[in-house]
């Protein structure tokens, strides 16, 4: 790959690992959807925001649920609407074409321009999902019956497609993807992180409250370890609260901002306790 094929490089507001960089340029440059899995807060539906800024692009989000079926993403026949003005009789119904409305999908394949098109969390959805979309990511088109006609694309989008690892992705799914796991971040990039949304906090209490936070995320049997976007509002909590730093070094000043569940808050309670607030940290 040419350096002039290198167009997305990160973004002033998303922190990319250059093996995630890579991938991105990868994936645009080989027309193919781009899978991205990891651990919850390592910024994967944010990615798709980060690309669209880095590249002037306009992004189209389709949100997955559990009832999402893939042809909601290619059109919608509002019958009921055209039955409700039968009834009425106060518009002309013959013409369908003011009844069909384009999903997501749909949207990015008749835009003008190149969009980029996030498919947020496909693994809730049925597990027949994926597959039913296999032929329109690959023809890049779709047939709408109730108008005898074919949507092609007239720019292929820019796929990114995110999972939480809640049902595994067909294999038929993921040969015609590029895929990346985005890895959690380490303490250097953490800090890069923070920096970028809190550029004029205190050095010292940026440096202890990640320091605690890769220390809570070591403690064994959490149900949910914190995330990056805890330990944003951690952070955030702790200025607005002007909280003495050396507080943080021996115990965990607004624990509910890192921690959701009474089972991982009461467990980390009995641990400050049965340490008398102290922790050692291990640098990985």
């Amino acid at each position: 790959m040419t350096k002039g094929t290198m167009g997305y490089q990160g973004s002033e507001d998303y922190i990319a690992s250059k093996p995630l960089m890579e991938i991105v340029n990868v994936s645009i440059v080989l027309s193919k959807p781009l899978v991205i899995k990891g651990e919850p807060g390592t910024g994967k539906t944010l990615l798709a925001h980060s690309i669209q800024k880095a590249l002037g692009k306009k992004l189209i989000v389709w949100n997955v649920k559990s009832s999402t079926k893939a042809k909601d993403g290619l059109y919608v026949y509002d019958t009921v609407q055209r039955l409700n003005d039968a009834r009425f009789k106060d518009k002309d119904i013959s013409d369908i074409r003011q009844y069909i409305k384009l999903g997501k999908l749909g949207q990015a394949f008749s835009t003008d321009e190149q969009v980029i098109l996030l498919i947020d969390e496909i693994d809730k959805a049925d597990i027949e999902f994926p597959n039913d979309l296999l032929n329109e990511l690959d023809e890049m088109s779709f047939h709408i019956p109730e108008l005898d006609e074919t949507v092609k694309a007239k720019h292929r989008p820019i796929v990114i497609i995110t999972s939480n690892s809640e049902k595994e992705l067909p294999d038929a799914f993921l040969r015609r993807c590029v895929f990346h796991y985005i890895e959690f971040p380490d303490e250097e990039m953490m800090e890069r992180i923070v920096r970028v949304h809190f550029p004029d906090i205190q050095e010292k209490l940026v440096r202890e409250s990640i320091k605690r936070f890769y220390w809570l995320r070591q403690i064994d049997g959490l149900r949910k370890k914190p995330s990056t976007s805890e330990l944003l509002d951690w952070i955030k909590a702790l200025a607005a609260g002007g909280v003495d730093i050396e507080k943080i070094t021996g115990s965990l000043p607004f624990m509910g901002t890192l921690l959701k569940s009474e089972q991982d808050t009461d467990k980390t309670s009995r641990f400050l306790a049965s340490n008398s607030g102290s922790f050692s940290f291990r640098r990985r």
